[in-house]
Parts: C-alpha cells; structure tokens; sequence
C-alpha cells in the first residue's frame, strides 16, 4: 500500500469524535451512502466536478476525501494523467479507498492522513481545493474553509459539495421525517454501528449553515464571485468560489 506521509494531530475533542464515527462505519461508507442516496451520490458528485471546470492540467487537492469518491469523479473526468491528492483524518477511509482503486487497477490515489484545519501544502499549490460531504464535520467551519483558500492558487476554485436544508415546505417534510427517522435506523442497522453514526449525519446536517450562510463564510474566508447550485429539490448544494 501507497501512502503519503501521515502529518496528522488532532486538536479538537469533535474531530476525535468525527474521526471515531467515521472509523467504524468505513467498510460499508460506500454502500451505505448509495443505497441511503437512492444512488444519487453519484451524479452529484459529477455535478460537483463539472463546475469545477477543471483541464488536463489541473492540479486538485480533495480534502475530507473519505474512500475518495469525489478524486475518482475528478479523475474520471480529467483523464488518467490526474494530479490529485487526497486528505482525509480518519486512516480507515482513506485504507478502504486505497483498497478501492488498487482493485480498480488506478495509481493516482495517494491518500495523505492530514487534518483540514492543517493542510501541509505550500501556498497556492493547487488550482482546484475540494470537498464533498465533510466539510461540516470539520471543527473550525471557518479554519477549515481559510486552509482551503490558502492552498488554492491565485485565480483556482474552492468547491464545496454538501447537503442543506430543503426550503419548499412540502419537500421538507418529506425529506426531514426521512433524513431523522428512516436513514438512521437502515444506516447503524446495515453498518451494525454502536456509535449512532447515522443518528450524528442528520444532526450536523441541522446544524450546518444554510446555502446563504456558506455563501457569505465562504466570503469572508476570502472567496470571490461565489455561488451556488441546487441539487435533487434544494437537499444537496455545490458552492463554488474564485481565489483572487
């Protein structure tokens, strides 16, 4: 196995907790989150990527990678000559995607255990910083969100893809009574989870802030021309921003 150098120290008793949580569920992450997203995932990922405009060229970092889904998605689109890293604070996920790509026959995965809130990568480094389904897991939304801006080069893109609150009443009904009571109790089922994982996603969903509240972060981190794209009735945005 293949790995980047490990930089990681965790600081914060959430990301202990994160990172406990995301350890025990790893073996079945992928499924679980197919079979819970009616296989969506998979599009929104895509739909992530091809905002991300990215080229041949492109240098992507993904961080909150889990078993690497959205570098795949990259790659995918990029071509088999990607220049991507991927970092992640839980070393189970990041064994399961490396696992993943070693049975796909695909090199480009090198997982680097590396906390969000300390990226080890100079200044500018890369054009497109990444993250699908953990920034709000991240201790410090803000801390998390300045270290992607600063790895980003002048002119790169910082593209977040995360879940949010539905606005419509009638979807949001819907997918509340399902987001707190059905995917919790199939997820620790099929996951034979202890912890509530599946109990802890709707929660930090909840608590997480809405599309107009990360617009405006994402501002204040020092983003520019930031916008956002709804997905599946307003339940998954893609926000993406410039470094200036």
């Amino acid at each position: 196995m293949t790995w980047g150098r490990s930089w990681l120290k965790m600081e914060t008793n959430k990301g202990r907790y994160v990172q406990q949580i995301f350890s025990s569920i790893a073996k079945r992450y992928d499924f679980l989150n197919s079979l819970l997203s009616l296989s969506l995932d998979r599009s929104w990922r895509e739909f992530a990527v091809r905002l991300s405009a990215s080229s041949k060229d492109s240098r992507v970092l993904d961080v909150c990678t889990g078993t690497g889904e959205l570098a795949l998605a990259y790659a995918e689109e990029i071509g088999q000559h990607a220049n991507i890293l991927s970092t992640d604070f839980c070393f189970n996920m990041l064994a399961v995607g490396q696992e993943k790509f070693k049975n796909r026959n695909l090199s480009f995965f090198i997982p680097i255990e590396a906390d969000t809130l300390k990226l080890p990568f100079r200044d500018g480094a890369f054009d497109i910083v990444s993250v699908g389904f953990g920034i709000r897991n991240v201790s410090h939304l803000r801390k998390g969100l300045s270290e992607m801006v600063r790895v980003a080069a002048p002119g790169g893109r910082v593209v977040v893809l995360e879940f949010t609150q539905p606005v419509l009443p009638v979807v949001k009904q819907v997918y509340y009574f399902y987001f707190k009571k059905i995917l919790p109790l199939i997820g620790n089922l099929i996951s034979k989870n202890r912890d509530d994982a599946y109990g802890y996603l709707p929660s930090s969903v909840m608590e997480f802030p809405d599309c107009y509240q990360l617009l405006a972060i994402m501002e204040e981190c020092g983003l520019v021309n930031v916008n956002y794209y709804l997905r599946t009735f307003g339940i998954v945005a893609v926000h993406v921003g410039n470094k200036e």
